[in-house]
């Protein structure tokens, strides 16, 4: 999952990255609200968490932007100010969800997890195809009753694929649950961890749709 932090505070820059990356997120950073409104217009992110008080542009105009574009990405707003009408303001803008300054990173985690899970329709933890579960909190997947032991990029891909498993994923947008905006991409990188992850669960679990991507489910014989 990929998510876009817009702070600019940056100590707390790096430990959200520190909490969410150990958590198997992807992470974009923007440092002030008009960088953070490009991003959050331009890229695909499954959460954002979007500080009220940024520099060049407030949280709460880009919240504005954001939903008047028909920007839907769920979007977790914090800020320092813990008074009812700075919540309510952010709810009312479009936020979806709101922490006030100092949290708990687990709070901050257990959060995003909701609103992703919200997103998707899921009112639970774990998400289940067939005979394969996936826990999105703990990253743990069996197969049946078998645990099924996967790197830190195979579970991105696999948990962006379950937790929509009607849509089929270019392999730009799975791409993007590796990599962050500003590093340097491999063509070859989709198509190596699904062949992961086909020899590791079943080749017939993930199909390619010719000319779109891949997707969740049996029937067409798996391809490179």
């Amino acid at each position: 999952m990929k998510i876009l932090v817009v702070e600019d505070a940056i100590a707390l820059q790096k430990q959200i990255q520190f909490e969410l990356v150990r958590e198997g997120f992807t992470v974009d950073f923007a440092a002030n609200g008009v960088d953070g409104q490009f991003l959050g217009e331009t890229e695909r992110y499954d959460a954002i968490i979007l500080d009220l008080e940024l520099p060049a542009k407030d949280g709460i105009s880009v919240l504005r932007h954001w939903r008047s574009k028909d920007v839907r990405t769920p979007v977790l707003t914090v800020t320092e100010r813990t008074g009812w009408q700075d919540s309510v303001g952010a709810l009312n803008a479009g936020g979806d969800d709101f922490l006030a300054k100092p949290f708990q990173m687990e709070e901050l985690v257990a959060r995003l997890h909701a609103l992703i899970r919200r997103s998707a329709g899921l009112a639970q933890a774990d998400i289940r195809y067939g005979n394969v579960s996936l826990n999105v909190l703990t990253g743990r997947v069996y197969r049946g009753s078998e645990p099924v032991d996967l790197t830190g990029n195979e579970l991105k891909l696999l948990r962006a694929m379950m937790l929509r498993p009607d849509k089929v994923h270019s392999k730009s947008e799975l791409a993007e649950q590796i990599y962050g905006y500003f590093e340097e991409r491999d063509s070859n990188t989709v198509e190596v961890y699904v062949a992961h992850l086909r020899n590791k669960i079943d080749h017939r679990f993930i199909r390619t749709i010719r000319g779109r991507g891949y997707t969740i489910g049996s029937g067409e014989s798996p391809e490179p």
